[in-house]
């Protein structure tokens, strides 16, 4: 963070913080009741949900290897019953469906695990997901990227939508509602085989209502951005809809690794908006709910979970997460999401950097007709202000929207997304 912020709110304690992650993802409705004897109100949770069965019939299924197609008791009958297939190998260049499950229902939960977990398979293995039928996916994304596994690399964290107990698994709880019929696909582009295990929760028979949202999550990188250039976490799409959030991964420039990057704003452009949005955030770190820098920490709606700190020197590498959860961002037309790419060192620092390189240029931010001297650094050492950066970004955005398809193009092949993992 660069500039002085005051707080103008106290923030929600860790009880209160858990109570609306439960009403809104497990759809435990808060209610208010009115207390006639004493004129007041009084907050009520109704947990009744958990205790209650449906006013539709609502069948429970489990996909998993022991039961690929959900059957009613057509589980667990390899090796008469005992453990006969809990996994597979998928070979590279092939794929696999974990789920293709017809008529109405809802995927609550979706965990797996599978090994090797290094770079090449976490963004070599691919995942899909087609709703309602669908001719192309509405989620497609690098298997590590999509359950914030951040730029090749496991972590231990949880999340209100993602977790990793321990560092090694890959659950998700994003509830995704379909009308017709549901498909997962994973799609093996490393060139290495997967050791694989998979579970698929779903609950089948679900009516949903005219206002039902489809998920969507798409992944993109731009390796290395353009100077001034912001960078698109979410390209246009168009439709109406709820924006999730978001899970970015950045590399950071060689020549700029000694210094501060994480100055750019968040913007989202919502219906019509062209040059300016109507939402901007202050900073990167601002975004994620930190504030001066941003390390290691791992919160319900905000996160930075990764790291990396090469031996003797500074974080080359950072991933990071916000859901909109609490603070819901709708669109009625279109949303298109970006991140500015610029940072906030000190004249001392740029005079190191141009030491080491000098033809090394740096932009002050503004029009990108100004640079920064060296004389103007020598004369005020100790000085701070924004620059333009270029560094190596990737972001995976996740969205709810009002049909099955969002036509974004298939995201970049495999040697793109492994090239230059920290």
């Amino acid at each position: 963070m660069f500039r002085l912020k005051y707080p103008v709110w106290q923030p929600p304690n860790r009880l209160q913080l858990a109570l609306l992650a439960i009403a809104v993802i497990c759809g435990l409705s808060a209610t208010t009741k009115t207390n006639a004897d004493k004129g007041g109100v009084k907050a009520k949770v109704d947990n009744s949900q958990l205790y209650q069965m449906p006013e539709e019939k609502l069948e429970t299924r489990w996909y998993t290897f022991e039961n690929v197609k959900g059957a009613k008791g057509g589980g667990g009958k390899a090796r008469f019953g005992r453990k006969g297939s809990p996994a597979t190998r998928v070979p590279p260049g092939t794929a696999i469906d974990l789920a293709d499950i017809q008529g109405p229902g809802t995927i609550r939960r979706i965990w797996l695990t599978f090994d090797p977990r290094d770079g090449e398979v976490l963004r070599g293995f691919k995942i899909e997901m087609y709703w309602d039928g669908a001719k192309t996916p509405a989620v497609q994304a690098p298997v590590g990227d999509f359950f914030c596994h951040s730029l090749g690399h496991m972590a231990t964290f949880e999340n209100a939508c993602f977790s990793s107990p321990e560092g090694r698994s890959f659950n998700c709880v994003i509830p995704m509602p379909f009308r017709k019929g549901a498909k997962i696909r994973m799609v093996n582009e490393s060139p290495k085989g997967i050791g694989f295990y998979y579970e698929v929760d779903v609950t089948q028979g679900d009516q949903h209502d005219k206002n039902m949202l489809y998920f969507h999550s798409y992944w993109r990188r731009e390796n290395y951005t353009k100077v001034r250039q912001d960078m698109t976490i979410l390209p246009k799409v168009n439709g109406r809809g709820r924006f999730l959030g978001c899970n970015l991964g950045v590399r950071l420039h060689p020549n700029t690794e000694n210094f501060w990057w994480g100055e750019g704003e968040v913007k989202v452009y919502l219906d019509g908006d062209d040059e300016y949005p109507t939402l901007c955030g202050t900073g990167t770190e601002d975004y994620i709910g930190s504030g001066w820098g941003q390390n290691l920490f791992s919160n319900r709606f905000q996160g930075n979970q990764f790291v990396s700190k090469p031996k003797d020197s500074r974080p080359n590498a950072y991933g990071f997460y916000r859901f909109h959860i609490p603070d819901p961002i709708y669109f009625y037309k279109d949303i298109r999401t970006t991140i500015q790419v610029m940072g906030g060192p000190n004249y001392r620092l740029m005079l190191e950097s141009m030491d080491k390189d000098p033809s090394l240029k740096f932009m002050k931010a503004g029009d990108g007709t100004e640079y920064y001297t060296r004389e103007e650094l020598e004369k005020n050492p100790k000085r701070a202000e924004v620059m333009e950066r270029i560094d190596d970004y990737s972001a995976t955005a996740y969205w709810y929207m009002d049909k099955p398809e969002n036509g974004l193009p298939p995201i970049t092949p495999y040697e793109e997304r492994v090239k230059d993992l920290p």
